[in-house]
């Protein structure tokens, strides 16, 4: 019958019409079909998420919370953000003739909900999967598991955990189909249908964006793995393709400090990347000195002169050893334990969420090289590689994700960090508090109880006053018979790297490093306390004047600025380096040179050893600190003025020449460098 109609169309005038009729009609049915499908399998569905979240959940308490957190994620954000969608889907029923443009709506009204709770998920199934595998290998877990879930969830079957885990990825997917299938079965001229073509297109894209975000999570997942490996583990990892990525990294790099390729710059990223250093300084900055906090409190705790005893019958005292006996034994072990547990223990995970990152900030360097190489390549060849335009794509996944997460780090961590310090400051106030209840009782029986607090303020600020007046006239007196204090010295053998530098740079350039510096960056130097650099440039290419430019005599790098301090330059040092007296009106201590070095001394030359020296072999003597030396031979056997050959208390060896001065002439008062 369908064949002769259509080879005769015109039989019948009435036919084409009533056909018309009878295909909108089953049109109409098939969508109504669709719509109730939706609905009705979103029900179900949110049903099966608050089976999930409420009795297995709640049941499964053999498991670590740790677990069950990686297990169900975000499932509550979930079924938050699906119940208000079954809500206003089930309200569109009530307007019949336009439901179906009203669930475009809906759909694309919750876009962006949906795609932020469903691609934390997503981003986190593969994790809770390899739980799910290792609770395999323990059969008699997995038995309890499989039966609480076949007590709640009859349908699961032996998939168990993994048939539960993956039902919002199947939801999230399934999205787009149902309303592809609402569309099929809409008239094109109707105007529901380019509201639905909108929201089957929006649901594809927030299925793209949660497979690109989980793309970006598995890249940083990776690389924070490789930050926790031990040095033996990354060691094992090295190999002729490892060394040939990081040899041609090195290259693109000194291509761009000298200039010669450019240099890519994401002024957004180099933003956000400052903000992340700060906060991560600040955090361990306050760690550091909540640990010495905890030292020093550690002390004081030790420290009980109360118990000790005391020639001073009756008075204060008993009520002061009274009282401290009482807070010694509960009120500041209390406060200890609060603290550790409130201030210190989050302090340390803080700092330990906040490595990950700044790991991948710094691998982020490394794949931008390489994203950088492969571009110069693109546009000279024309083509690159597989592995090359994986590199191209693993950058880009970094480097969005860190430009997308970096501003929501750095504000949780300092709402954190603040949050730890209000904690902090209102420990203190605690214990401020539980010190003056408990000191109540024997404030009554103290000499001032009975002053005002106006009166007592101003006795304490005399008392305070002539204490520091006698603290000051006794440190005065104590500094008149001090020795003048000393100064560092430069390093042993550094004399002619000082020159070098001097007659390079000048006296004003020259400066000493007043600690030791470990350098953390790709250009920052490591340097010993006491080494003389020379300034170059008092800040770094992003205009940070906390980071110097230095050059040692044999590399140049960068170094904290508040740890070089001026390097004073006494007139004809260089001439005379024996001895140098700082003088007393200067505002910095001027660093004392080392003596001369004595590869000139003749043979048999009574000197004497300026610092002290190990021997490392029996080629070798040790040396004392002013210790009288004989020289032998101002030379090795190779003629190598460096090394000297001695004689001490019987004993011969080589020593270093930069370690021995010239002996004086013995004088009834002492000795003294000659001039």
């Amino acid at each position: 019958m369908a064949e002769h109609g259509t080879d005769e169309p015109s039989s019948s005038t009435g036919s084409p019409d009533g056909e018309g009729r009878d295909s909108g009609g089953r049109l109409l049915l098939h969508q109504r079909l669709a719509v109730r499908e939706l609905i009705d399998t979103e029900t179900s569905y949110l049903h099966m998420l608050q089976l999930c979240a409420s009795d297995i959940r709640s049941r499964l308490q053999q498991l670590p919370q740790g677990d069950l957190d990686v297990l169900f994620s975000n499932i509550d954000d979930v079924i938050e953000v699906n119940s208000k969608f079954l809500h206003d889907l089930q309200e569109t029923a009530s307007r019949e003739d336009e439901q179906v443009h009203s669930i475009g709506n809906l759909f694309l009204e919750f876009q962006e909900e949906l795609e932020r709770v469903y691609k934390v998920y997503c981003a986190s199934y593969d994790q809770a999967l390899l739980l799910v595998e290792t609770y395999r290998k323990e059969p008699e877990l997995q038995r309890e598991i499989q039966g609480i879930i076949e007590a709640v969830v009859p349908q699961a079957g032996p998939s168990g955990l993994s048939f539960l885990l993956v039902i919002p990825l199947q939801r999230i997917t399934k999205y787009p189909l149902l309303l592809q299938k609402i569309l099929e079965n809409t008239d094109p001229d109707a105007s529901a249908y380019p509201v639905l073509q909108r929201a089957a297109s929006a649901l594809q894209d927030v299925n793209a964006n949660i497979n690109e975000y989980k793309r970006r999570k598995e890249v940083a997942s990776k690389y924070t793995k490789v930050g926790q490996l031990t040095l033996r583990e990354r060691l094992a990892r090295i190999n002729t393709h490892t060394l040939s990525k990081k040899t041609t990294r090195l290259s693109q790099l000194l291509k761009q400090e000298a200039g010669l390729v450019p240099r890519t710059e994401d002024k957004e990223f180099d933003y956000l990347e400052e903000r992340l250093h700060w906060v991560s300084l600040c955090v361990t900055e306050t760690k550091n000195n909540v640990a010495v906090y905890l030292a020093n409190l550690e002390a004081f705790l030790r420290f009980r002169p109360q118990e000790s005893e005391l020639d001073i019958p009756g008075g204060p005292v008993v009520q002061y050893c009274s009282l401290m006996g009482d807070l010694q034994l509960q009120a500041f072990p209390d406060f200890k334990q609060r603290l550790e547990g409130l201030v210190w223990q989050p302090l340390c995970s803080l700092a330990k969420a906040l490595s990950g990152p700044q790991n991948l900030v710094r691998k982020r360097l490394d794949k931008l090289l390489d994203f950088e190489r492969v571009e110069e390549k693109l546009l000279e060849v024309g083509s690159v590689t597989y592995e090359e335009q994986e590199a191209r794509h693993t950058y880009q996944a970094l480097n969005s994700l860190l430009v997308a997460e970096l501003p929501q780090l750095n504000q949780l961590a300092m709402r954190w960090l603040g949050q730890i310090l209000h904690t902090f400051v209102d420990l203190q106030r605690d214990l401020a508090k539980q010190v003056l209840q408990r000191a109540e009782g024997s404030l009554a029986q103290l000499p001032h109880h009975h002053l005002s607090e106006p009166a007592f303020r101003k006795l304490v600020e005399d008392v305070l006053g002539q204490t520091g007046h006698q603290l000051r006239s006794f440190q005065e007196n104590f500094e008149k018979v001090l020795p003048p204090p000393t100064v560092q010295p430069v390093l042993p053998g550094a004399e002619r790297q000082v020159q070098v530098l001097l007659s390079r740079y000048g006296p004003e350039k020259l400066y000493q490093v007043t600690s030791n510096i470990s350098g953390a960056g790709t250009l920052d130097l490591t340097l010993l306390r006491g080494q003389i650099v020379a300034l170059l440039q008092n800040k770094d290419t992003k205009g940070n004047s906390s980071r110097w430019l230095v050059d040692t005599g044999g590399h140049r790098g960068y170094v904290p600025a508040g740890k070089l301090e001026l390097y004073r330059v006494i007139p004809g040092q260089e001439e005379v380096k024996e001895q140098v007296q700082p003088p007393k009106d200067s505002h910095h201590l001027t660093p004392e040179p080392s003596p001369a070095p004595v590869p000139s001394v003749p043979t048999v030359t009574q000197v004497v050893a300026v610092y002290p020296f190990v021997a490392r072999s029996s080629h070798e003597v040790s040396l004392q600190a002013g210790q009288l030396v004989t020289v032998l031979e101002a030379q090795d056997k190779k003629g190598n003025p460096e090394w000297s050959l001695v004689e001490v208390n019987g004993q011969r060896g080589y020593v270093p020449s930069s370690f021995l001065a010239r002996a004086p002439s013995p004088a009834p008062w002492g000795w003294s460098l000659p001039s």
